[in-house]
This record gives structure tokens, sequence and C-alpha cells, in this order.
């Protein structure tokens, strides 16, 4: 079949959007990381003499970080519409976020839909795979304080282990509110096979659209992160709350990721942006922790029970391109998530302004040194 003039031109200008694109995204990186690691190093005093002020500056500069990943997407037209409970009422609170994986573009959604939810984003942690540590971010998460996880039976426990004590050292030493893991652990199109083996071997639910998930790290972070009862017995971490004046953690907000055709973006599409805009769909349902059992088996059906919600949330969403309606209501209400050009412009233009400024120190120091 013969190409068109028309199709050749539209494959060549996207070739060339691609081309630009990138080159952007490797400028943004080689100028806004290193100097966010500068930044914090200079800002060391800061950090023995005030604790508090050190990390509150690094998390501002850690939301312009991943402002201008989200940026990449905004600017290609990947929005993202929201539904089901509005998290902006629990932003001050502490909170683990439990969402579905798919594609590496799901960090990317998260990064954009969670900027307009105050001071979320800068106090925020990660539960992320090993593998992105040696990523181009890997540096920005390991001084951020976000956890690398090791995937498969022969590490589990020993990680798990790792992340108790990683949780009691840094998520309340630096003021961290929200914590978000993808309980699967792994994408869909990887665990979907092997997950749906072991529904059928142990009786349970066939899913297609989600994987039933992996208990260990939730359990690690209730019993870590959730306050003592009021009658003062102890509900699992007491040793760093007892040095903190925090409630502990209050909330689970259960989030669902869908994509039109159930099409995931990952993270080649975010940033070469080939693909035609495309609106993604993040639902939200929120729990009191008081409401999650404490015991394994209880909180291993609770957890079964929240992925066998997103499956049917799913479901409807791929056979009508809508969430149903929640219990009580005759509509649900969807909310178009929006980002200002303006500020993405301004954090661009610092990040690239603070790149010049550190390659015209190093070069003052180089011919004063040499």
């Amino acid at each position: 079949m013969a190409v068109t003039l028309e199709q050749a031109q539209r494959v060549g200008y996207t070739c060339l959007k691609a081309l630009l694109r990138f080159a952007f995204m490797v400028a943004n990186n080689l100028v806004a990381i290193p100097s966010y690691v500068l930044y914090l190093i200079v800002l060391q005093p800061l950090r023995i003499l005030d604790s508090k002020s050190f990390w509150y500056i690094e998390g501002v500069l850690f939301k312009w970080l991943l402002a201008m990943v989200a940026s990449w997407g905004w600017w290609a037209g990947y929005t993202v519409v929201e539904w089901g409970d509005d998290v902006k009422a629990v932003s001050e609170d502490e909170a683990m976020v439990l969402v579905n994986h798919q594609a590496t573009g799901d960090v990317c959604t998260l990064m954009m839909c969670l900027q307009d939810k105050g001071t979320v984003v800068r106090q925020m942690m990660w539960l992320m795979d090993h593998i992105f540590k040696y990523t181009n971010f890997g540096i920005v998460s390991l001084i951020h304080g976000d956890f690398f996880i090791r995937q498969g039976r022969t590490h589990r426990d020993q990680q798990l282990v790792l992340l108790k004590d990683h949780l009691e050292k840094y998520y309340r030493s630096r003021n961290r509110k929200w914590i978000v893991l993808f309980p699967e652990g792994g994408f869909l199109r990887k665990r979907r096979e092997t997950s749906q083996a072991f529904a059928k071997k142990n009786n349970l639910p066939f899913l297609k659209h989600v994987t039933l998930p992996r208990i260990g790290a939730t359990q690690v972070i209730l019993k870590t992160l959730v306050a003592p009862q009021e009658n003062g017995t102890p509900s699992g971490g007491d040793a760093v709350r007892k040095e903190s004046k925090s409630k502990g953690l209050q909330w689970v907000i259960d989030t669902t990721i869908a994509y039109p055709k159930a099409e995931p973006i990952d993270i080649q599409t975010w940033i070469l942006g080939y693909r035609q805009p495309t609106v993604t769909h993040v639902h939200y349902r929120i729990f009191p922790v008081k409401d999650v059992p404490a015991e394994p088996e209880a909180l291993t059906n609770w957890l079964y029970q929240r992925f066998i919600e997103k499956e049917d949330l799913l479901t409807h969403f791929y056979e009508t391109g809508a969430f149903p309606s929640p219990q009580g209501q005759t509509k649900a209400i969807s909310r178009e998530m929006t980002l200002s050009n303006l500020w993405l412009v301004a954090i661009q233009s610092f990040a690239f302004l603070s790149g010049g400024m550190w390659y015209c120190l190093f070069q003052y120091l180089y011919h004063c040194l040499f």
C-alpha cells in the first residue's frame, strides 16, 4: 500500500517532535538533577542546625522535579480526570496509597495528578522496584528517602525487615505524610498469568485487569506507622511514635488508574509524546485506617477485596468509558485535573537558570584554583 504525501508528512512531524522532546528531556535532566544535588550539598550545615527546615526545602525541590516530569506529559496532551473521593480533604494527614500497576507511565501519572494536592508531593515516600535506583532519577529518590524493594521470593523476608527499618529511620524524621506503593509487585502484563494460576489453585476470583496483591509491604507499613490505640495498647512501630507528635497513619487511599481501551502509557511515550493526546482516569476511595484489619489473614482478605473491587471498576470503565457511580448516588462525578502552564514554565526556567549558575560557579572556581 502506497504511502501518501500527507501520511509521510505526519510521520515526519511525529518523529521530529519526538526527537525535540527527547533532547529537551535530556537537557532538563542534565541541569535539574545535578542542581538538586548541589543545592542540598550546600545546605548540609542547615541539616545539622535545623533538620526540619532542611527537609522542607528538599521537599519543595523534590516537588518541582516531579512537576518537570509531569510537564512532559501535560504538554503532550496526556491529562488526568479524577473520580471518587476527593483526596485533597486528607492531604495534610498521613495516608497509605495503594495503586494498581500497568506500566511505567503509572508513576508519571501519579506525579502529575498529585501536584495539586497541597503538600502531598514534597512529603511523600515512594516504594518502587530496586531497578529504578539505577535510572537517572535514582539519586534523587535516594536522597529524598524513597525505598527500593527487590522482588522475588528469595529476597522477600529480608526486604520486609529492611522496609521496617527504613520507615522507622526516615519516615517521621523527614516529616513524610503519604506513602505510595504498588501491592501487585510488578506490571499487570508480567504478573497476570501467574496471579490467575494462583487464584484458580486457591479458589479465588479470576481477575483480568489487575492481579492479586502481595501482603508483605502493606502489613509492615500498617504495623510500623499506625499510632497506638487511645487506651495505650500499641498497634506496632511504637519506638518512633513515642518521639513524635504524629497522629500516625490515618487513611488508606485505594487508587485505581484506568487508560482508554486498556492501553497504558509507558515512560517512552510520556517522554517522546508520539501518542495522540490521551486522558487517563484515576479513581480514589478513602478508608479510615481503623477499619483496616491488623491480623494477617483478615488483612489479606481485605486487600484482596480491594483489588476485586478494582477489577469491577476497570471492567465498568472499559465497557462504558466512565467509572460507576458510588453506592446511593445516581451519577458518578468526575473532576478534570489541571496544571498551570505558567507555573510549569517558571519551574523549568528555575532549573535551567540553576544549571547555568552552577556551571559559572564551577568555571570561576576552576580558574581561581588553576
